[in-house]
């Protein structure tokens, strides 16, 4: 929690004042029993009317000061609790922002929603509380006992040992209840992402008729979540019981005590009132000071599942980035080939936690403007390839030379500029058209965002709708087909106008026209982008100049598709998979 206090440096006065008011208000309530004592002992014992009335003003008064202390006191804390959680949330979405694949992979989705709403949330209200009543309950249990020593030092012995009881109780809950509550907010975690994976998957699950099964899936976790809720709630609802029991048996052994001390003539009727007052206010302030440890235990806990993130280091200083002149310092680069753009010299990578390799001694050259081809079957590695290019992943062993320089002495923003990436996934973003192209490049005119549509063979989709480039985008895109989502994120790519243009398997909702129609507008590109297009179709890549064909993670061949098709026999199997008539004519071929 303490790591967080740096968010509230840009709200110190608020943080001084909203105390320093509440304490004020503090003090013209430990006043009150007093002006009350005073009307029982003189106004009514003597029937002085005028004295009454006077006493009954004083204590109108004190209220309203009281009431003007206290909604100052809520503004400042209401202003620093919320200045602090706002920056909290946009410290931790910059962070995550910064995150490595591997980091996200491993941390989840689900669970930085959890620590960007819920956790912040508790926070903020811890915040907020421990301004607001942190100082104020604590100063009027001890000044409720000073005053009470100020009219009776016997009456007020009890005070001295009710409050190291209560304050036993209090503290004995939030030890208790501190790591329970870290467990009742993983399991949140838990409810967050079935939820995501249901929404995520609605589609799937319908198609499959599983809602009962995911409904009963929901269901067990859900259950498990109340059920840690409900155990925290009754330690923590001890409290209250508790409280009451102690702070009522001791009022009413007071009013014993004070009814003898009265007939002996020891104290008069006003004093054992407001020391009853007095024992009231006690009691009512611990039991705030108890709800208030509650929420400062879910705040903490709360507030260190926030700091785990933040103890994540960013991902690309994890993944050897450096800073852009840091190049200028490093070893000479070796000799490299005329125009190699992407060099992969021995690269291997493995996953964080994995068993084995992803990929495993993978060399080969890019030139400038080649078009490269990634093929092989489900899991062997291709998008993992392609994402070491924008060093979305740090690789383990060898290494990676961009421009002719090694990818580490790149900084995450020179090496991101120089690569237009597609992602198997399309993601548009709520918006318009305008808005998610302008991605690609914020200063883009009119002029290169229609060249990028029409390169993209996205002109079409573009002219239908209304307001063509204005036209409104829904979250993730619901109202685009999935063809013309992928036609739209490569236009994305295209605008930024890259020197390295990646597509992982971007046009597979493509018809094969519309693909050919792409590949060749690509080619015919005037920037001469090095594009790597990754596919499970074989004549999605056949024409580029160069084909890598990975099998397991390992190169399993390397050339252009006639020579691959004479030498590799993972690309054999792929191709006449899907052109068996190849076969046939290539029998027939042989037989003459």
């Amino acid at each position: 929690m303490k790591h967080l206090f740096i968010y509230l440096k840009d709200y110190r006065k608020e943080c001084v004042l909203a105390p320093l008011f509440k304490m004020s208000e503090a003090i013209f309530e430990l006043l009150v029993p007093l002006v009350m004592a005073a009307v029982i002992d003189k106004g009514i014992a003597g029937n002085d009317i005028p004295y009454i009335i006077k006493m009954c003003l004083v204590m109108v008064a004190l209220g309203i000061v009281g009431l003007i202390s206290s909604v100052t006191a809520q503004y400042f804390s209401a202003k620093a609790a919320a200045g602090f959680g706002t920056q909290v949330r946009h410290a931790l979405f910059s962070h995550i922002q910064a995150l490595s694949f591997t980091s996200l992979d491993q941390v989840g989705t689900s669970t930085l929603i959890t620590r960007m709403t819920s956790d912040v949330n508790q926070a903020q209200n811890g915040v907020n509380m421990v301004l607001r009543l942190f100082l104020r309950s604590p100063f009027i249990v001890f000044g409720a006992m000073v005053m009470a020593f100020t009219i009776d030092v016997k009456s007020a012995l009890l005070f001295v040992i009710i409050i190291p009881l209560l304050s036993l109780v209090v503290f004995g809950v939030m030890r208790t209840s501190i790591p329970l509550y870290k467990k009742v907010q993983n399991r949140l975690d838990a409810v967050t992402l079935h939820t995501r994976e249901n929404l995520t998957g609605v589609r799937v699950i319908r198609a499959f008729h599983l809602e009962d099964e995911e409904t009963e899936g929901f269901g067990v976790r859900n259950q498990d979540l109340t059920a840690m809720q409900m155990f925290v709630g009754k330690i923590s609802g001890l409290m209250n019981p508790v409280t009451y029991v102690l702070i009522n048996g001791m009022t009413a052994y007071l009013i014993y005590t004070g009814a003898l001390q009265v007939d002996s003539g020891v104290i008069t009727q006003g004093e054992v009132v407001a020391l009853v007052n007095y024992m009231s206010q006690i009691l009512v302030e611990l039991i705030k000071f108890a709800n208030l440890i509650v929420t400062i235990t879910k705040a903490v806990a709360c507030a260190n599942r926030i700091q785990t993130v933040f103890e994540i280091p960013e991902g690309e200083r994890a993944n050897g980035f450096g800073k852009a002149d840091d190049f200028s310092k490093s070893k000479a680069c070796p000799p490299l080939e005329e125009n190699g753009m992407v060099v992969f010299s021995h690269v291997g990578l493995t996953y964080e936690n994995a068993g084995a390799e992803s990929l495993t001694d993978v060399s080969f050259t890019a030139k400038r403007g080649e078009t490269i081809g990634i093929i092989g079957g489900t899991g062997s590695g291709k998008t993992s390839l392609v994402h070491l290019i924008p060093g979305f992943y740090p690789h383990t062993t060898g290494e990676i030379r961009i421009d002719g320089r090694d990818i580490s002495s790149y900084s995450k923003e020179e090496l991101r500029a120089k690569v237009g990436i597609v992602m198997q996934k399309p993601v548009l973003f709520a918006g318009t058209i305008r808005e998610n192209l302008c991605w690609g490049r914020e200063d883009a005119t009119e002029e290169e965002l229609m060249e990028a549509i029409k390169t993209a063979q996205a002109a079409e989709v573009v002219e239908k709708k209304e307001g063509k480039l204005n036209a409104r985008v829904a979250q993730g895109g619901r109202n685009f087909s999935g063809g013309q989502r992928q036609r739209l994120t490569i236009a994305r790519a295209l605008v930024k106008k890259p020197q390295i243009l990646i597509m992982d398997d971007s046009a597979s909702a493509l018809d094969y026209a519309t693909d050919a129609a792409l590949r060749k507008a690509i080619a015919g590109l005037k920037e001469r982008p090095t594009v790597f297009i990754v596919s499970q179709r074989a004549s999605s890549i056949q024409y580029a100049d160069r084909i890598l064909v990975l099998d397991d993670g390992e190169l399993a061949g390397m050339g252009t598709h006639e020579e691959l098709l004479r030498d590799c026999s993972v690309y054999q199997e792929i191709y006449y998979s899907q052109f068996p008539e190849k076969i046939r004519q290539k029998g027939a071929a042989q037989h003459v």
